[in-house]
């Protein structure tokens, strides 16, 4: 049988891969990777589970591609916070951006949040090499902003911490939030209370 991974895939090659990553994304956020399971990754795929090791080695090698997309996709709002823009709106328009992450993508937060509590063994090295350098970089251009009078003075890492903690939440704590709303939607209220708290905080 062909190694799918040494020649350029086919469609249903890809819409398979496709399939299984999908499938392994609502089992790895509901069940973490411990309980996960190469049969319920089949199952959720329509895919037999030869079909599912057809394609990856592994659960391991599901899960580590999944965080790796995953990783590329959490950073890109915060790549974006542009230094040469308003501070206010700048860190008004990450905060909704990753609210809108956490109505989109319940899932991958999950996944996510789930990674880390384990202690990061499978990203650690996305953390210290791509997050890291890019956290560092945006603390100073915070701080950089409130040097100049132009942003409240804050602490520009529990700033971003913060952020991470009140737009994450919705996701991670969903089913929560559902009980004590009475399953209400948060988030028309979320980003109305987060801009607010957030202006204030932030305007200087």
């Amino acid at each position: 049988m062909p190694d799918p991974k040494t020649k350029k895939p086919s469609r249903i090659q890809m819409r398979n891969r496709r399939l299984i990553l999908d499938a392994a994304l609502v089992v790895f956020s509901r069940d973490g990777y411990g309980g996960a399971t190469l049969d319920a990754i089949a199952a959720g795929a329509g895919l037999s589970k030869p079909n599912v090791l057809y394609y990856f080695e592994g659960k391991t090698e599901i899960y580590v591609t999944l965080l790796s997309q995953l990783v590329e996709t959490w950073l890109d709002p915060l790549i974006e916070l542009d230094p040469e823009g308003d501070p206010v709106e700048e860190l008004l328009d990450y905060v909704r951006r990753k609210l809108d992450m956490s109505s989109d993508m319940p899932a991958e937060s999950k996944l996510f949040a789930g990674e880390i509590l384990q202690g990061a063994p499978q990203i650690r090295q996305h953390l210290a090499n791509d997050l890291k350098p890019l956290f560092e970089e945006k603390c100073a251009a915070i701080q950089a902003w409130i040097d100049q009078g132009r942003l409240a003075p804050v602490d520009p890492a529990h700033l971003i911490f913060s952020i991470w903690a009140t737009t994450q939440h919705y996701a991670d704590f969903d089913t929560q939030i559902s009980v004590l709303l009475d399953r209400e939607d948060p988030f028309d209220r979320a980003r109305a209370h987060l801009e607010q708290m957030y202006r204030k905080l932030l305007t200087p």
